[in-house]
């Protein structure tokens, strides 16, 4: 069996679209995927694809490159780093006004644990 390992940036940006908006059960009955762009093209910067909201509040954004997508934190910045670098995810602050955190989820796999990130920061703003 040939296991094959996803690392397409818009495809790696639908499986985590799929993993936030899928689901209904605990911090992530509030997440919505919204302003999706369907003829987003990766770029070596990166493409915004979709914003990720809370309760209507957006809290990062989605942007493809051609290798990899990554979560663009508005909201929850230091609790999206200590999660994704728990999570042993690639992080980088962004040094904008106001400051962003940057997770980069470099395969298929890691949508699952970018999900994990989302509902930490999720749960931080609800308390």
């Amino acid at each position: 069996m040939v296991e094959t390992r996803i690392t397409d940036g818009r495809r790696i940006a639908e499986l985590l679209a799929s993993e936030l908006d899928g689901r209904e059960d605990g911090t992530l009955e509030s997440t919505r995927v919204i302003n999706a762009d369907g003829d987003v093209e990766p770029t070596a910067d990166g493409a915004r694809a979709y914003d990720v909201t809370v309760s209507d509040e957006r809290i990062a954004r989605v942007f493809i490159h051609e290798d990899r997508a990554r979560l663009e934190f508005e909201a929850g910045q230091d609790v999206a780093a200590e999660t994704a670098t728990d999570l042993e995810l690639r992080v980088r602050p962004k040094a904008t006004e106001p400051p962003r955190t940057l997770v980069f989820l470099e395969s298929g796999a890691a949508t699952k644990r970018g999900t994990d990130v989302v509902q930490a920061v999720t749960r931080s703003l609800s308390e």
